[in-house]
């Protein structure tokens, strides 16, 4: 299968106006948490000190850049795609009450538990251990490969609590998400040879992840190291054998047909 790259550097929501309407199969987000600047700090080597991701993480007005975004996403999603965007308590209530005003379906709020979290040097408040992801669409009416997810649970329904291991990073992006965390998402959300898109595509495991499946992809990245970083890691995927990252066993010849439908090069 010929899979289409498309990658874009510069600002999210210029480039997610180039975009035609309902040409995008699948969208994830994981948008900045402005956590940076002065008045946040946080731990290196044991000592404080200001927290700073880069510029990009430095945003004024948060809810509008958010509702900014988020409308140009729903815009270029097609009528039976899905949005997922990951956030942590500092984005996720100004995600949310967003898209409750833009009249988009809730479809979950997955908890992602990582039980290997690291520990507080501070002993002042509980260990982090969860990120969240919320799956909306326009309608009642979408995609979700419910039987995909039973294959990947062992069998059983998926719930929305998703014990994933954190990772150790692949690069020096310091968001960057595990690729077993985007195969599920992407082979839950999508069918082989759509269009996945992501906006804030950072080091690139969206786009990594999405070539791997036989996936066309769009990637939006601001920063100009970290969208040669992106551009690298997708252009080296060529080439490789399709494994699922968090496999379970495969029950049965419709199992087995029903991955191949959805992975398959061929």
């Amino acid at each position: 299968m010929n899979k289409k790259i498309n990658l874009k550097n510069g600002d999210c929501i210029k480039e997610l106006k180039k975009i035609k309407a309902n040409s995008v199969d699948q969208i994830y987000a994981d948008p900045p948490y402005n956590l940076s600047g002065k008045s946040h700090q946080t731990v290196r080597s044991g000592k404080p000190v200001t927290l700073n991701k880069g510029d990009w993480d430095i945003i004024d007005n948060f809810d509008e850049f958010n509702k900014s975004w988020i409308e140009e996403c729903v815009r270029v999603l097609s009528e039976d795609g899905t949005i997922w965007i990951s956030g942590t308590l500092h984005n996720h209530p100004s995600i949310g009450v967003i898209l409750k005003k833009l009249g988009l379906w809730i479809i979950n709020d997955v908890v992602w538990y990582k039980r290997n979290a690291p520990p507080l040097l501070s002993c002042n408040r509980l260990v982090p251990s969860i990120e969240l992801i919320w799956a909306v669409s326009k309608s009642k009416k979408y995609f979700f490969n419910y039987e995909m997810g039973k294959i990947l649970n062992g069998g059983k329904q998926m719930r929305n609590l998703w014990e994933i291991n954190a990772q150790r990073h692949l690069t020096n992006h310091p968001t960057e998400k595990p690729e077993n965390l985007l195969e599920r998402i992407i082979l839950l959300g999508s069918k082989r040879g759509q269009t996945i898109l992501d906006p804030f595509m950072g080091s690139g495991t969206t786009g990594v992840v999405a070539k791997r499946l036989s996936r066309n992809f769009i990637g939006i990245e601001l920063d100009n190291e970290y969208f040669k970083m992106a551009k690298d890691r997708i252009s080296e995927v060529r080439g490789k054998k399709i494994i699922i990252s968090d496999k379970k066993l495969l029950q049965d010849e419709d199992s087995l047909k029903l991955v191949y439908d959805n992975i398959s090069e061929n």
